[in-house]
């Protein structure tokens, strides 16, 4: 689509923080008022709008790619959409161990066993940890009390969230990031142990890198668009 505008200006509405172009306010793909819920995520969605050249190209633009979803997709869907990513700790990745070799066993441990003991205490709940990919049931309380934890998150950081949820393969890291306030870099690298243990083994071809820093890329947007979208 090419560029139809010259000045991106972000306005506070009655519905939050607007971004303008040359004075006329963004709409989402199913026309609602893209209004942002803090003038930080505002500012990052005015300063994609800002960096466009000749033409408007959406992959350049994640944060208003996630802001249209907030919006036209979980506002309206906000408590299956919240299901749907709760439903990732029946078998969050980081209660799955490998059973060999020893040194993967600990590299995993010691990435992992702290972040379920950070959801433990913060929760009040208890994982079943197993060895191998067979599948074990998790209590039924712990999968509520999470299940709730989740829906009580607002439309945008529930966004983020299931950006950072569904790259991870776990539950427990993205809340570790949105609620527990982890780093994300370090999040990251937990859920890639497995994946960087076969990179050592076996060398990484140059497609592999580049899919593996693009998931990397939009796991440190979400991140930062989680971050962001609080006040």
């Amino acid at each position: 689509m090419k560029r139809f505008y010259k000045e991106v200006a972000m306005v506070a509405s009655d519905q939050g923080f607007a971004v303008q172009l040359d004075a006329r306010p963004v709409r989402t793909p199913a026309r609602a008022l893209l209004a942002l819920p803090t003038p930080a995520l505002a500012d990052a969605v005015a300063a994609e709008w800002r960096a466009q050249g000749e033409s408007v190209d959406p992959a350049t633009m994640p944060f208003t790619g996630l802001a249209n979803a907030a919006i036209d997709h979980v506002v309206a869907n906000h408590k299956s959409f919240a299901a749907g990513i709760a439903r990732y700790g029946e078998s969050d990745l980081l209660c799955y161990r490998a059973e060999a070799p020893q040194t993967l066993v600990q590299r995993q441990a010691a990435a992992w066993d702290p972040l379920l003991d950070w959801a433990r205490a913060r929760y009040d709940v208890a994982f079943v940890v197993t060895q191998g990919v067979l599948p074990v049931a998790q209590p039924a309380q712990t999968l509520a009390r999470l299940g709730a934890v989740v829906e009580a998150f607002d439309p945008f950081l529930l966004a983020g969230l299931s950006t950072l949820v569904n790259l991870s393969g776990s539950l427990i890291c993205g809340l570790a990031i949105v609620d527990g306030g982890h780093d994300l870099d370090a999040i990251w690298q937990a859920a890639e142990i497995d994946e960087a243990w076969q990179v050592e083994q076996w060398g990484e071809d140059a497609q592999a890198a580049a899919r593996n820093a693009r998931r990397a890329a939009d796991f440190a947007v979400a991140g930062a668009f989680c971050g962001m979208s609080r006040p």
